[in-house]
């Protein structure tokens, strides 16, 4: 550049100076400028050189720029990311205690099942129990009359229980032709008597044959009207298969 240009030339050098190296910062976001003064208010070759390489500091702020642009991208999408995994980890835990309450639902569901059938099991024992206590009251309850009807109907039930033939109508007819149903009836004059073992009670039945057909559970004395037919009883179906069948002396 001339010596003598003017202060106005030098001014208006340094602006148009000062202007690209504006434009560069607001473009590039910074620029390094460097002026070298020299006397007489003149731009040596060192000025021109830096206003030459503002194309230098465009590219690195560029490359700078872009790289922000890109960490910030990437830190959008890594974002998003998280997030969706988040919303995806919220509907699998959703999903998951809907089934867990599903679940104990139809558990409790089962176990209220189960706690009804049990409970209904127990009062049908209960109730069945109930029901054979009150049966084996009533048999315990029965009772027979005094009498010979009384007699024989007790001691069907004892030849039931025992497995000794015999009906009603057997034993009558033959205690009433054997002693009249007199339990004290004793005969003191046939063989039997004669041989020392008279023959006694509703069926006239002697001792031995007595004691040897004994039924268990009833009185061992003989004149005792249960004890007296069961044994007696027992004798006949040992002899002839049944009391029904003796139609006279035996």
């Amino acid at each position: 550049m001339p010596k003598n240009t003017s202060l106005r030339d030098r001014s208006r050098a340094l602006t148009r100076t000062h202007k690209i190296a504006i434009a560069g910062v607001a473009t590039l976001g910074a620029a390094a400028v460097v002026f070298t003064t020299v006397p007489g208010g003149q731009t040596t070759t060192s000025e021109a050189a830096a206003a030459s390489k503002p194309v230098a500091y465009s590219s690195e702020q560029l490359k700078g720029l872009r790289s922000g642009v890109s960490e910030q991208l990437a830190g959008a999408s890594l974002q998003s990311q998280a997030l969706q995994a988040k919303e995806k980890a919220e509907a699998e835990a959703a999903a998951k205690k809907k089934a867990a309450e599903a679940a104990a639902k139809q558990k409790a569901a089962a176990a209220a099942a189960k706690k009804k059938a049990e409970q209904e099991r127990t009062a049908k024992e209960a109730a069945s129990r109930s029901a054979k206590r009150v049966q084996v009251k009533a048999v315990a309850a029965k009772s027979y009359s005094n009498n010979l009807d009384g007699w024989i109907r007790e001691s069907l039930d004892i030849m039931k229980k025992k497995g000794i033939p015999g009906s009603y109508n057997g034993l009558h007819r033959n205690i009433l032709r054997e002693s009249s149903g007199n339990p004290n009836a004793i005969n003191n004059w046939d063989i039997n008597a004669i041989n020392g073992v008279p023959s006694k009670g509703l069926l006239q039945v002697i001792p031995p044959t007595f004691k040897a057909y004994h039924v268990a559970g009833t009185s061992w004395n003989i004149y005792d009207p249960i004890a007296n037919i069961t044994a007696a009883a027992n004798y006949a179906a040992d002899k002839y298969g049944s009391i029904d069948n003796v139609n006279g002396a035996y």
